[in-house]
């Protein structure tokens, strides 16, 4: 099977190219293309370049997630997770990250920062209808089925 093509450049302020951790990673980090270290106090957000502009194949979309790991143990997440970048955006990959913690936090240069995932994506026919089918669950939702 042909593996997909993810088309990358490198703007002149990125260091690193998105990297997979381990063979079966789902998700590439991306890093902090920065020159001096950014602080965010609690609750504060700001946008992260990464240096990347990227050329999607038609029919993906980039989903960009908070990491793990900076989002247990430092309260480092995103604004929009997942944020999407569609297939014809052609501009810099940032990431619109917040400090959910009580603490200040250092992103550092160079430091990863994000994930991003390629995933499919349809564009289904829109089609207005009277109602929609009905199921067992019906209108069901936040917490209906348990905690």
């Amino acid at each position: 099977m042909e593996k997909l093509e993810l088309k990358i450049e490198q703007m002149p302020h990125c260091k690193n190219l998105p990297q997979y951790q381990t063979e079966g990673a789902a998700g590439m980090d991306l890093y902090a293309a920065i020159e001096q270290p950014i602080t965010l106090g609690s609750l504060e957000r700001t946008l992260i370049p990464t240096g990347l502009k990227i050329e999607l194949p038609h029919g993906y979309e980039a989903q960009i997630r908070p990491r793990s790991g900076m989002a247990i143990k430092h309260g480092i997440s995103m604004i929009n997770s997942p944020g999407t970048i569609d297939e014809d955006y052609r501009g810099e990959v940032k990431i619109a990250t917040v400090n959910l913690s009580k603490e200040p936090y250092t992103i550092e240069p160079g430091e990863r920062i994000a994930q991003m995932v390629i995933a499919k994506v349809e564009q289904p026919k829109i089609v207005p209808v009277v109602s929609v089918s009905q199921t067992l669950r019906g209108e069901g939702g936040f917490g209906s089925t348990g905690k």
